[in-house]
């Protein structure tokens, strides 16, 4: 049986959760988020634009390989590259636990979660959309040998720039900064309320590597794609994730 400890973690603006079935792969997580954040702040010192532009940013092959994931996962959708900071910081510093040997690291950095479980059981991680009736479900993620992304934006719960009124746009993806970007652009899309809406604002994410997404407002839900299957769960939403 693997026992999983779980940690709360604040650096600056990042605020996280993490789990790993050993304090050393906690450690190295704390490690690489700071590290993964004094990338993205040095860029940005030098380079202010990309901290504030809402659109697609010109290509910088000089770029420290994280910033250029940025890039390249908001541009898919035409949107700012911050819109990925949280997604691709988690993934650098799951990637590094997985690659210590870690059976399972998860990191929820804000609702933008990078997870792997290679381990012998489901993690179920439970669905957060605000005032939403949608409460007390969570996705099954059965173990794989790969790092999942899974990130939400919305536009009723949270700090983060949205320009829809969903509740949750949850993103499945493989490429977590991707997953990230996705999140944002799904949650932009859905203006207005009503089911043809919400099929309509799905087809905005149905691009390579995108695996599957679920948009929830109020009480409709649109699925589209591969998603993990839904489970009833206990959430306790005093856990979340989650700034002042």
């Amino acid at each position: 049986m693997i026992y999983l400890i779980k940690t709360h973690f604040e650096i600056k603006e990042t605020i996280v959760t993490i789990l790993a079935d050993s304090d050393l792969f906690i450690e190295i997580a704390k490690k690489e988020l700071a590290a993964g954040r004094f990338i993205v702040e040095n860029y940005i010192a030098e380079n202010p634009f990309f901290e504030v532009t809402l659109e697609a940013y010109e290509p910088d092959p000089s770029a420290h390989p994280l910033i250029c994931r940025m890039i390249d996962a908001a541009n898919t959708f035409g949107i700012g590259p911050m819109s990925t900071v949280a997604g691709v910081i988690a993934e650098a510093a799951v990637l590094k636990m997985k690659e210590a040997g870690a059976t399972v690291a998860v990191i929820d950095n804000g609702g933008d979660i990078a997870l792997y479980n290679a381990g012998t059981k489901p993690l179920v991680i439970g669905i957060y959309a605000g005032k939403s009736n949608v409460r007390n479900l969570g996705f099954s993620i059965e173990p794989s040998s790969e790092i999942l992304g899974i990130c939400t934006s919305s536009g009723t719960v949270g700090h983060s720039i949205s320009f829809g009124i969903s509740d949750a746009a949850i993103i499945f993806s493989k490429n977590v900064a991707l997953s990230d970007a996705a999140a944002t652009a799904l949650g932009n899309a859905l203006k207005e309320q009503g089911k043809e809406n919400i099929e309509k604002a799905l087809d905005v994410v149905k691009v390579p590597e995108i695996d599957g997404a679920v948009l929830i407002e109020g009480n409709d839900i649109g699925i589209w794609g591969k998603v993990p299957k839904i489970v009833k769960a206990n959430v306790n939403y005093d856990l979340i994730t989650k700034g002042e």
